[in-house]
């Protein structure tokens, strides 16, 4: 049974419906006409949050993740990676001879046939991927959309902003390599904005981003600043690059950055983004480069980079209190925590940053990149808060600790501490933080991170007001 012939309506079950992957590609089958139905070890009746009730106001109906979202009507139960087996869904799906999927499959289904773009990268294709997605939106070519953030343009009830449904063949996603996935994509247009160290090593990473290169079927588009990058032999006949230090074909000029806005030149033609950073200013070039690439004009292009809102928890100002800014970040990996940090300190006095780290797994995996970014970005000012590290079910070795990386930068004379329960660290920043601070809220994959980044703005305004 093939899931992409659109004369025909399927029901859909998605086992893990609130990650950020799987609701999106359930929002665009449901747009679609498809029956569409989940579960989610986070949902019960008396635990709603926004995502689900947003689903719901689809008409996606959510179930416990006990079975009962699967019956003889089902046609597919689609997984993540990170569902088990002995998962009671599974098994329900199992007993009653469903096809089970993974969500890569499905998605590579739904993508493969149609003018795809697909946007890798180690870092930066979440940004990259949702200005793509806008900016083809904005040209009037009305592409599908499935990204792993949530578009601020696009939030407003019922949607999450993380997809949307197009009429035209075109169809543009965010491509993970973190599942190797991305390795299952033939794409029309491919980016890769860089290569580091993160889920997996580089050699991994890049023999991956060497077969979405095999796979993509015109023009590949790669980040020229990247040394990575650099080291890989692509041999593809229609290589386009992009970047800011080193010569490309697409490459900025008469860069401007001020705290939260840049502005810079493409060949003459003015381009202003509302977002910090220069890492910001190369994702805005990525997303240029796929533009030309369907040749939409940069006049276009620019207009809708001016109207891009951003990517909920990127860079996402919570608040201000008396000149103390609150941000809430993804950061998680030493590449996007160094920008994440370097960005921020381009408007403020001092950096008080909070770091949750992701799965015991990754923090070890990366243990000495992450000391070595703090120590290297931490002015002696600045102030550093790590929690424990976020645990999210499953088995692992718990053989880390955030106390294990706190202690190794307090050793190169940085102000860092730790404290296992997050809800401690507010009182600590309330204590500390006073006008020109940034607080920046940094971590992957618990969506608490944005509550608890809205508590300390409370904690923040009681402490201002007490005083007044």
């Amino acid at each position: 049974m093939k899931t992409n012939d659109n004369s025909k309506k399927y029901s859909y079950h998605f086992v893990g419906i609130g990650g950020i992957g799987m609701s999106a590609i359930a929002q665009v089958l449901k747009e679609q006409g498809h029956m569409v139905s989940g579960s989610d070890r986070n949902f019960d009746n008396n635990i709603t949050t926004e995502v689900f009730s947003k689903l719901t106001a689809q008409g996606i109906s959510l179930h416990l993740q006990n079975g009962s979202g699967i019956n003889e009507n089902t046609n597919f139960a689609i997984v993540s990676t990170a569902i088990e087996e002995d998962n009671p869904d599974i098994k329900r799906a199992r007993l009653l001879n469903k096809t089970i999927l993974k969500r890569s499959t499905l998605l590579a289904e739904m993508f493969n046939p149609r003018h795809g773009i697909a946007i890798g990268g180690t870092n930066g294709k979440t940004t990259v991927s949702c200005m793509v997605g806008y900016i083809l939106d904005c040209a009037g070519l009305s592409p599908t959309i499935i990204v792993g953030g949530c578009i601020k343009n696009y939030v407003h009830d019922p949607f999450l902003g993380n997809a949307k449904a197009g009429t035209s063949d075109i169809i543009s996603i965010e491509a993970d390599e973190s599942d190797g996935s991305i390795i299952y994509y033939t794409p029309r247009v491919s980016v890769i904005t860089n290569v580091s160290k993160d889920h997996k090593t580089i050699e991994e990473i890049s023999r991956m981003f060497v077969a979405l290169s095999l796979h993509t079927r015109d023009t590949l588009i790669l980040n020229a600043d990247c040394p990575c990058l650099k080291k890989i032999d692509f041999s593809h006949r229609d290589i386009v690059t992009y970047g800011l230090c080193n010569p490309a074909v697409i490459f900025a000029k008469n860069i401007v950055h001020k705290s939260f806005h840049s502005s810079f030149t493409v060949d003459g033609h003015p381009f202003q983004i509302n977002l910090p950073g220069v890492y910001n200013v190369s994702n805005a070039l990525a997303a240029i480069a796929v533009a030309r690439s369907l040749k939409i004009p940069d006049d276009t292009t620019a207009a809708a980079l001016s109207q891009f809102k951003g990517v909920q928890r990127r860079m996402d100002i919570v608040g201000e209190v008396h000149g103390i800014k609150v941000i809430d970040d993804y950061a998680h990996n030493p590449d996007k925590i160094m920008a994440a940090l370097t960005a921020v300190k381009l408007g403020c006095k001092r950096v008080i940053a909070v770091f949750q780290p992701h799965g015991y797994g990754p923090t070890n995996f990366m243990k000495e990149e992450l000391v070595n970014t703090f120590v290297n970005v931490l002015s002696p000012q600045d102030i550093l808060f790590m929690p424990e590290i976020f645990y999210a079910g499953g088995t692992t070795r718990r053989n880390i600790s955030s106390d294990d990386i706190i202690t190794r930068v307090n050793a190169c004379s940085k102000n860092a501490f730790f404290l296992e329960n997050r809800d401690d660290i507010i009182p600590a920043i309330k204590n500390y933080a006073a006008a020109g601070d940034c607080i920046l809220v940094m971590g992957a994959r618990d969506n608490t991170l944005t509550e608890f980044s809205k508590n300390i703005l409370n904690a923040l305004q009681d402490k201002m007001n007490n005083r007044s």
